[in-house]
């Protein structure tokens, strides 16, 4: 108390003698990185980085980004004719299927690129039934093309990667 006191005053004094004081800016953390492997996602592999952009695009506290030579992928994705689906073993970690079965049926692909990369970054699915929602996944109409996250959901995804949240193992499945 005594010190804040002693500080106050110095920085008073010497504003009025036109000096001026710079205190430091709180340092901003890296953002997190995260390696893809899209090397398996076959016809989806430029629908898988475009996801991976939107992300970028939206949040600062994570970076997804293509794996490079001699590193280990946080997130494989891969491309079947299933349903797409997300693995995640923690926050940022697990990997996911660009299923056919919902792209033949209409649903758009970039869409569900950047909804599945959402359940890698610790988002739930949350049926709500609106476009708007990125993470209402199939509840929303076929005619959906919205492959943003919303404020909330941008804002809970730099929120876990501010911290060190722990996120549990989880399976997300289009249904």
């Amino acid at each position: 108390m005594l010190i804040r006191k002693i500080a106050a005053a110095v920085f008073a004094v010497l504003a009025l003698g036109g000096v001026q004081a710079v205190t430091a800016a709180p340092a901003t953390a890296a953002p997190r990185i995260l390696y893809y492997d899209a090397s398996q996602a076959q016809e989806f592999k430029a629908v898988v980085d475009q996801g991976a952009q939107i992300w970028n695009n939206s949040v600062t506290n994570v970076r997804l980004l293509p794996v490079t030579a001699g590193r280990t992928p946080n997130i494989r994705i891969y491309a079947d004719n299933g349903w797409p689906r997300t693995y995640s073993s923690s926050l940022g970690n697990g990997y996911w299927y660009m299923g056919r079965q919902a792209v033949n049926q209409g649903y758009n692909p970039p869409r569900i690129s950047a909804h599945e990369f959402g359940h890698i970054l610790g988002l739930p699915d949350r049926r709500t039934g609106l476009c708007a929602d990125l993470m209402s996944g199939s509840s929303a109409p076929v005619s959906c093309t919205n492959a943003n996250p919303n404020a909330t959901e941008a804002r809970t995804v730099n929120s876990r990667f501010a911290s060190a949240v722990a996120v549990p193992p989880q399976v997300y499945a289009w249904q």
